[in-house]
């Protein structure tokens, strides 16, 4: 099968998520429980990912499957076999609130590199797509990543661990970004914020989560234009289009200047305005 085939065929499945998403949140009879005290997983997260994992089975069978709800101790797979990457939710606490940024995100990756990418919101409408080399849509239509060129004017995406004691660290980041930058956006789903990435609507993003949040996302982002990358070098052995650790996606002439900015501020630097 071409990764064409199988972009249409992951599109097909997340649309039928979507609708699952949909349906569940007009009947609202979902339970809800906390992975490790803090994380929210809803009834409807399982039901989707075992949907997905069914379908992609069906398709698909034997090739690997990472998945936020039924198989994320798989961790990443190195070798060369291909290996699909799904969160049926991303954006699990705007769903159980009533709120719009939700998506549906399923990537395919060999040897590490995505090469399929499909990401749908459905109380949004939209459906963003990629195929590695090809360039990046929105509902069929062609997208591009902004091509701001200073910090002064960007708006910046980004989001915060659950664990409340990890969030300290990351406050030094905000205030630089809200002193240097035009203001920020926290979305609640880093799906749709690399997805806004894609076509323009924001001018970076960084966050550290993990690979089901990003990987489509990521591609969709970068064959929109942007450029992809992390703050720090990843560790070896990972794979760097599924290590979710500072992630760092914007319109390629403020990387750099935003990547410094950022590192300046884990140092713990004085930054001034």
């Amino acid at each position: 099968m071409t990764d064409a085939e199988r972009l249409a065929l992951a599109v097909a499945i997340a649309r039928e998520a979507g609708e699952m998403i949909r349906k569940a949140r007009e009947q609202q009879t979902f339970g809800h429980r906390y992975k490790q005290g803090q994380e929210l997983v809803t009834d409807v997260d399982v039901a989707v990912d075992t949907h997905i994992s069914a379908r992609l089975e069906a398709s698909f069978p034997g090739e690997a499957r990472l998945s936020e709800e039924l198989s994320p101790e798989r961790g990443v797979v190195s070798d060369d076999a291909p290996l699909w990457v799904v969160d049926p939710i991303d954006g699990t606490v705007n769903f159980a609130h009533g709120l719009h940024h939700v998506a549906v995100s399923i990537a395919w990756a060999v040897a590490g590199r995505v090469r399929v990418g499909v990401v749908h919101a459905p109380f949004l409408g939209e459906t963003f797509t990629a195929l590695a080399g090809k360039g990046a849509q929105c509902n069929e239509q062609p997208i591009q990543a902004s091509r701001i060129g200073n910090l002064e004017h960007c708006l910046v995406g980004t989001g915060f661990p659950y664990r409340r004691d990890s969030r300290p660290p990351l406050m030094r980041r905000l205030m630089a970004v809200l002193q240097h930058c035009q203001d920020v956006r926290r979305n609640g789903s880093a799906a749709l914020d690399l997805c806004d990435v894609a076509c323009g609507r924001l001018d970076a993003y960084y966050e550290s989560v993990s690979p089901w949040d990003f990987a489509a996302g990521w591609l969709i982002a970068r064959e929109a234009g942007a450029r992809t990358g992390h703050l720090y070098p990843c560790p070896a052995g990972f794979p760097e289009d599924l290590y979710g650790e500072n992630l760092l996606v914007t319109s390629p002439g403020i990387h750099r200047e935003l990547g410094e900015l950022l590192r300046r501020a884990d140092a713990g630097e004085v930054v001034q305005c």
